[in-house]
């Protein structure tokens, strides 16, 4: 396999053009990313991040966060979210020093680090099986779990695997959602359009189940196979690509770690692979 360094002097991605759908808020890390390889990258967000229809949830759980022993968040969103709430109320980080920390990916735990929060567990599998064979590890053993109270601020729509299997186990999980996602009302739908019908776009990036829900809904269907036939689909990860199967589309990229790096560094190779079989 190619290294990082590698791949950038072959510029894989030359002549290529890759379209993001990730919220505008986020895509410039992944389009500096794809760049680097030489991509030329269409933004068309698809999400959009914002506040949670009501912060009452949150609010009685930052009131009472010395019931909790555990805080686990699945997303820098939901730090970033979780902080400025926890801010606005008149509330201080020094309240999270009781507690045990949770931060699913590196740049969640960075995130933490720079408003001064520790983070006690960085799972090295971002998937919610993976992220509760972490935290049973580190208190060790299931049985240990039993009696214990989470905090989980997170999107208001996410999925319930974590949650359910911290309550099989005899545990507390307190869901409380901290933002939500929106569909977008500037994207350039026309512009698409276009560059899908001259087969100008190589390949699509899909980075959680909603970009692709709604990146269907933007095109009022549920089956994408006919409307993106002859462009390569690339997932963040396993979840995104079931969601892309239920509308029609086959996964043809999917990076072994579900992060923004490892997605476009998969691509890269991905082409990098082919421009060599030419």
């Amino acid at each position: 396999m190619q290294s990082h360094e590698e791949l950038i002097r072959a510029q894989p991605l030359d002549g290529r053009t890759i379209v993001i759908t990730r919220a505008r808020a986020q895509a410039a890390e992944f389009a500096s990313e794809l760049e680097r390889y030489g991509a030329r990258v269409f933004e068309c967000p698809t999400i959009e991040i914002t506040e949670p229809e009501s912060y009452a949830l949150l609010d009685e759980a930052l009131d009472n966060l010395f019931g909790y022993d555990w805080l686990l968040f699945s997303s820098i969103n939901s730090v970033n979210y979780f902080l400025r709430r926890l801010e606005s109320t008149g509330h201080d980080t020094s309240e999270l020093d009781d507690l045990r920390v949770c931060a699913i990916g590196d740049t969640t735990a960075e995130r933490l680090a720079e408003s001064h929060v520790h983070v006690d567990v960085v799972p090295q599998k971002f998937k919610a099986e993976g992220v509760f064979d972490a935290l049973e590890s580190f208190v060790g053993g299931r049985e240990k779990l039993s009696r214990l109270n989470f905090l989980i601020p997170r999107a208001a729509v996410a999925r319930d695997y974590l949650p359910q299997a911290l309550k099989q186990a005899g545990a507390r999980a307190d869901v409380v959602p901290v933002y939500r996602t929106v569909a977008p009302q500037d994207t350039d739908r026309r512009k698409l359009d276009a560059l899908l019908a001259g087969g100008g776009v190589d390949c699509i990036t899909f980075t959680s189940s909603s970009t692709v829900k709604n990146f269907a809904q933007l095109f009022d269907t549920m089956d994408l196979g006919q409307l993106l036939a002859g462009v390569t689909v690339a997932c963040i990860g396993d979840v995104t690509a079931s969601t892309a199967a239920e509308h029609g589309l086959r996964t043809d990229i999917l990076p072994a770690d579900s992060t923004v790096p490892a997605l476009a560094s998969a691509i890269a190779s991905y082409y990098f692979i082919e421009n060599s079989q030419r």
